[in-house]
């Protein structure tokens, strides 16, 4: 798993179009519906057509549906033309977009797929997709159109091979980025006389005990009539996966999943978090963007790139913000991203194999060449002109070759463990566990990790042992 030298040249425009975030919830579909308006299309940077991708075929079919919540080609919000779709286009290529939304991509899927009619040929991958959506015969496997063993993908071969049924590959990962990061204010940390989380990354001392301690001191340093918080957003995850550890694991051996909530690791993360809780630094409530958060006096912003970027979003002329990876466990100095994972899922039905192996490799190539890299970034700074080459920089760092890129099969283990709308309409399971020890109750309450786990467990285990039944059976 150490072949992971990624570029953010598409990226970041990838995560940001596509919003992915946990549980496979992603942004809604608003802004898809400014597709069909009149709008110019922001093509600054000049892409030269590629000679390493292969050309779809005369006669073959061209144009690929897309089902999805946001349109991938340019919009009326997001007019900036990727570089995988100017490359798709220069082979002749087109991607129609189907709308649909995040509480109805699933079943429209397997209604359009059991219909046999206007199947789409392409599904954003999400965490939710694999494996459970795939026992369900929702996807096909990809082997004769992607071949990992070639120079293009034999970087992200070690990735891919986690995704095998049968000894088929049914996900090509495109690109990586880190689900989230944490955002802050640097004059805020100056001005406290905190250490500077960017300086202690770059000196490999940025952990879990700086990160509480930074928090703990800025919270507790707060004016008489000034209440401050230490952290909000979606870092809970992250925090347990810098062990190193996930909920479940697969055996390739077996073929078998098998839960890891008694893991000892993940139990100290659990404790870690709890104690953020009950020593107040936590700010609850969803907050939709890195500068809302900092006007609450809240001083570290865990989310996605989407939402400390753009125009609106992003850092304005007089501020002065930095971004860092989730801080290392102490216990464990491996360098961890909890990777959302850009892919796209061949649906089940789909013929237009020429047109599916063209546009795989316009999105392969847009990562690998240095022209398309530089193009990417030209894009990403002139979108953002007051983010620095610094933060620029971490986002690139943390897809490097020198970190682990972590997945949790969890969530793609049955729609009961990672579907928000199975458990509270709000968060899957799969959520609800890495979060639950710093949710207090109805009634004020905080429950340890050890009593979520025991009310939990079972459920978790039953549903492996069902998908584990599943994947015996799967034919596909």
């Amino acid at each position: 798993m150490k072949n992971y030298k990624k570029t953010l040249a598409g990226i970041l425009a990838l995560s940001m179009t596509l919003g992915v975030a946990s549980c496979g919830k992603s942004g809604g579909s608003d802004s898809a519906a400014s597709s069909d308006e009149s709008f110019e299309v922001t093509e600054n940077v000049e892409v030269q057509q590629s000679t390493d991708v292969t050309p779809i075929p005369d006669g073959a079919e061209k144009t690929l549906i897309y089902l999805g919540e946001n349109d991938i080609n340019p919009t009326k919000a997001n007019p900036e033309k990727s570089t995988e779709i100017t490359l798709f286009e220069q082979q002749g290529g087109k991607v129609e977009f189907k709308s649909t939304t995040n509480e109805k991509r699933f079943d429209d899927l397997a209604m359009l797929i059991q219909a046999n009619k206007d199947v789409p040929d392409m599904f954003k991958y999400e965490w939710l997709a694999f494996p459970s959506q795939v026992v369900r015969d929702m996807y096909q496997p990809i082997d004769d159109i992607v071949d990992f063993d070639s120079d293009l993908w034999s970087g992200v071969k070690n990735t891919a091979d986690q995704y095998t049924l049968n000894g088929k590959h049914y996900v090509a990962p495109l690109s990586f980025a880190a689900s989230a990061m944490l955002c802050y204010d640097r004059d805020v940390i100056d001005s406290e006389g905190l250490d500077a989380p960017y300086d202690l990354y770059l000196n490999g001392e940025w952990n879990f005990s700086a990160f509480h301690d930074i928090m703990a001191d800025y919270v507790n340093n707060a004016p008489a009539d000034t209440t401050r918080y230490g952290a909000n957003g979606f870092f809970y995850q992250h925090i347990v996966q810098q062990t190193g550890k996930t909920f479940v694991t697969y055996d390739p051996e077996k073929n078998e999943y098998a839960s890891n909530l008694m893991d000892p690791d993940i139990e100290n993360a659990e404790d870690f978090l709890y104690n953020l809780r009950k020593e107040g630094l936590l700010l609850d409530g969803w907050i939709g963007s890195a500068g809302d958060c900092f006007n609450q006096n809240c001083l570290f912003y865990g989310m996605g790139i989407w939402a400390y970027t753009g125009k609106t979003l992003g850092p304005k002329e007089e501020d002065h913000w930095e971004v860092v990876p989730m801080p290392q466990y102490d216990s464990n100095p491996q360098k961890i991203t909890t990777s959302d994972m850009i892919a796209y899922m061949w649906v089940k039905g789909s013929t237009k194999n020429d047109a599916m192996k063209t546009w795989f490799e316009c999105n392969r190539v847009a990562q690998l060449k240095p022209e398309y890299q530089e193009a990417g970034k030209e894009k990403f700074l002139e979108n953002n002109p007051y983010w620095t080459e610094d933060m620029y920089q971490v986002t690139v760092d943390v897809v490097s070759d020198d970190y682990l890129m972590l997945f949790d099969y969890a969530f793609g283990v049955s729609s009961a463990l990672g579907d928000r709308k199975q458990f509270d309409g709000n968060q899957c399971l799969v959520d609800y566990l890495y979060k639950g020890a710093t949710v207090p109750d109805e009634n004020g309450n905080q429950k340890t990790w050890a009593s979520i786990r025991e009310e939990y467990g079972p459920t978790v285990d039953s549903n492996i042992k069902e998908l584990n039944q599943k994947v015996k059976d799967y034919k596909g």
